[in-house]
């Protein structure tokens, strides 16, 4: 994973969405190998309750910007400090069936124990990019979506976890950023 390939990325931005969010893509070196945290977020959250997310979420008033917004949210849901990231650049914003406009950010970050804000988050998970990359982990399926036609749905499953919805899309463009490894051009594989 070359995350220098993130730094040089000139990313596209969405600005017809009514809100706006900002997530962390926490990266993490551990003997010789990469993580990314995710979080599983509660079951008791209304919207997207037990799916698994990077630590982010939405803008609020005293946000000096989305990566201020970014990094607040990763402190208040798993207590990673701001300090604490080496942001290297960001991703392509997505827009979510929710109406957000989400800018995803790439940073390193130590590799500890973090803990998660039980309000929000049930459970914080480190997968290891090189199962992330295995085809064996990844499949998706085609959907028509009532609102934006012919969907992609893309899921990673990895040590019993399942990243699927915009968190995998943003999942996908790191990959293919960052990497050699491409989504699929056919479905063959049923989910």
């Amino acid at each position: 994973m070359d995350l220098r390939r993130v730094a040089e990325f000139t990313p596209r931005s969405v600005d017809d969405e009514p809100r706006d969010a900002g997530v962390l893509i926490p990266v993490v070196e551990r003997d010789d190998r990469l993580f990314l945290i995710f979080t599983k977020r509660s079951e008791d959250l209304g919207k997207h309750a037990g799916q698994m997310s990077f630590p982010g979420g939405g803008y609020e008033s005293g946000d000096a910007d989305i990566e201020e917004t970014a990094l607040r949210e990763a402190y208040e849901e798993i207590g990673l400090l701001p300090e604490e990231v080496e942001l290297v650049g960001r991703l392509d914003d997505i827009r979510t069936i929710t109406e957000y406009a989400v800018t995803p950010f790439v940073g390193y970050v130590p590799d500890r124990e973090y803990h998660p804000d039980e309000r929000e988050v049930a459970e914080v998970a480190m997968l290891a990019v090189d199962a992330l990359l295995d085809p064996e982990n990844y499949r998706y399926e085609r959907r028509d979506h009532p609102y934006y036609g012919d969907i992609v749905i893309h899921y990673f499953t990895v040590d019993g976890y399942t990243v699927w919805g915009a968190t995998a899309r943003i999942l996908v463009q790191l990959l293919e950023l960052t990497t050699d490894w491409r989504a699929p051009e056919r479905v063959d594989r049923r989910v």
